[in-house]
C-alpha cells in the first residue's frame, strides 16, 4: 500500500494586522510549526481521517455526493475543489493529522490544515496544480473561504504554500511576492487564551471603514494607498473619537509596513530598527483595542528579557504574540513562560511539502 507524508507551516504576520480590509498589503513569514498528515492507501472507497490532537475523526465515502453538514468542513471542501478541477481520488485513504501550531490562536492553523490536505490530494492524483505554490494557495482560499461564504483574504494560504517571508497584496484577486531576506531569532508566545476572532474583526473593521468613509466624504482627494502621511493625519485628526484614534493608528501602521517592505525587499535586515518597528506596530494595535492584558504582559516580558521587538500576532483578542530576539531566544522564551504563556522558539520555514514513502 502506498504511503504519503505532507506538511504545511503556520505563520507570523510581521506587519499589516487589520490592514487587509482596507485593501492595504501585509508582510508575513512561514514558521517551522506544522500541520502534518500521514496517509496510507486503502483498498476501499472510504477516506478516514483521524485527528488525535483534537479527539475527532471523520469518514467520507468517495462515491457519495459531497455536501456540508456544518460550516468549515475543510476535508469535504478540499475534495470538492479537487473534483471541480476534474480530479478524483483513485482509492480510499486512512489519514492521521497531527500538528504543533497553536489552534485558534492567530497562527493560521486552519489554513495550514487546508493547504496540507490539498497538497496531499493533488500529490496522490499527480496533479500539476500541487507543484505551483500560487495555484495551491488559491485553491486553499477557495476551499476554506469561498466554499463557506466567509470573509477572508489569502495571506495565510500564501504563507503556508510559498514559505519564507512574503509580501501580500490583499486586494482581490490577491498577489504574493517572496522577499529576498533571511530572518531569524523569533519566539512565538501563546497566551493560552483562545481568540474571539469574528467579534474582534467585526468591531475593528466597522470603525476603520467608517473613519475612512468620513474622511473620503469630506476630502474626495483622499486615498489610503497614496495620500501622504502629513495630509492623511490632518484629515484623521478632524474626526470625532473613537474614529480619530483608530484612523491615526491605521495610518501609522500603513507607514510602518511601507518602511519594512522597502528594507526587506532589498534583502536588508537592520535588527534594532526592525525590532523598534514591531513594538511600535503593537502599540498602535493596542489603540485599535485588539490586544489583551495577557498579550501585553507577554510582549512586556519579552522586551524586558532582551527582545529587540515584540507584538501580537494575527487579529488579536487572545491567541499569540511573537518576539524578535536574535541571540536571546532562550531567555525570551523563559520570560514568556514565567508570565503564563507557552513559548516556541521558531525559525522561518519552507512552504508546503509532500513526500511519497
Amino acid at each position: 500500500m502506498a504511503r504519503w507524508v505532507v506538511q504545511a507551516p503556520g505563520r507570523l504576520c510581521l506587519f499589516g494586522e487589520h490592514q487587509d480590509y482596507l485593501g492595504l498589503p501585509v508582510i508575513a513569514t512561514a514558521i517551522n510549526l506544522f500541520i502534518r498528515m500521514e496517509a496510507e492507501q486503502r483498498s476501499d472507497r472510504l477516506v478516514i481521517v483521524n485527528m488525535p490532537d483534537i479527539g475527532e475523526s471523520e469518514m467520507i465515502n468517495l462515491d457519495a455526493p459531497i455536501f456540508y453538514e456544518r460550516p468549515r468542513q475543510y476535508l469535504r471542501s478540499g475534495l470538492k475543489v479537487l473534483r471541480d478541477l476534474g480530479y478524483h481520488l483513485p482509492h480510499g485513504l486512512t489519514v492521521t493529522v497531527r500538528g504543533d501550531i497553536p489552534i485558534n490562536a492567530g497562527t493560521a492553523s486552519s489554513s495550514a490544515f487546508v493547504i496540507a490536505w490539498l497538497k496531499l490530494l493533488l500529490t496522490i492524483c499527480q496533479a500539476h496544480e500541487g507543484n505551483n505554490p500560487e495555484t495551491l494557495a488559491r485553491l486553499g482560499h477557495k476551499a476554506e473561504v469561498v466554499e463557506f461564504g466567509e470573509p477572508g483574504g489569502m495571506m495565510d494560504h500564501f504563507a503556508a504554500s510559498f514559505g519564507g517571508t512574503i509580501f501580500v497584496d490583499t486586494r482581490p484577486p490577491f498577489r504574493a511576492e517572496r522577499l529576498p531576506v533571511q530572518l531569524d531569532g523569533f519566539v512565538l508566545g501563546d497566551t493560552l487564551e483562545r481568540k474571539e476572532t469574528l467579534e474582534v474583526l467585526r468591531q475593528t473593521k466597522e470603525q476603520a471603514i467608517e473613519a475612512f468613509k468620513q474622511i473620503q466624504s469630506n476630502h474626495p482627494d483622499f486615498d489610503i494607498h497614496t495620500t501622504p502621511t502629513e495630509t492623511a493625519m490632518a484629515y484623521a485628526n478632524k474626526l470625532p473619537e473613537p474614529l480619530r484614534s483608530k484612523a491615526v493608528a491605521h495610518i501609522h501602521n500603513r507607514d510602518l509596513f511601507r518602511e519594512a517592505r522597502e528594507t526587506l525587499s532589498r534583502g536588508e535586515v537592520k535588527p534594532e530598527r526592525l525590532g523598534e518597528m514591531l513594538t511600535e506596530h503593537h502599540s498602535w494595535l493596542r489603540v485599535l483595542a485588539v490586544s489583551t492584558m495577557k498579550l501585553d504582559a507577554l510582549v512586556e516580558a519579552a522586551l524586558e528579557a532582551g527582545a529587540l521587538g515584540a507584538k501580537l500576532n494575527g487579529s488579536g483578542g487572545g491567541g499569540c504574540m511573537f518576539a524578535y530576539a536574535p541571540g536571546k531566544q532562550m531567555e525570551v522564551a523563559e520570560a514568556i513562560e514565567r508570565v503564563g504563556g507557552k513559548a516556541f522558539i521558531v525559525s522561518v520555514s519552507n512552504g508546503a511539502q509532500a513526500q511519497i514513502l
